[in-house]
């Protein structure tokens, strides 16, 4: 599997270290109830399809990255930069 850094171009899946699933960008508030801390915590799904997952670029340029993959047929679709997702996320909040 090749992965598209939106910094180095398209790389092999070995400069990459996989940390988990995009929805962690979406992390309660401080002071919100613990029903909602124990959900992103605790709970997780695992979809065969379409998934969006948190990728760190460990032997290149160093950025957190949202791959956007199907994880039936490993076709990546999409290369984001973490901070920009989460900066999109909060904005669709206010």
């Amino acid at each position: 599997m090749r992965i598209t850094c939106p910094y180095c171009g398209t790389r092999d899946l070995r400069e990459f270290s996989y940390r988990g699933a995009a929805s962690d960008l979406e992390r309660p508030d401080a002071e919100a109830p613990p029903e909602e801390w124990h959900a992103y915590l605790h709970l997780r799904d695992n979809p065969a399809g379409v998934t969006r997952d948190l990728w760190y670029h460990e032997m290149g340029c160093a950025s957190w990255l949202v791959v956007t993959r199907n994880t039936v047929t490993h076709e990546i679709l999409a290369c984001d930069l973490a901070r920009d997702v989460a900066l999109k996320a909060r904005e669709a909040k206010r």
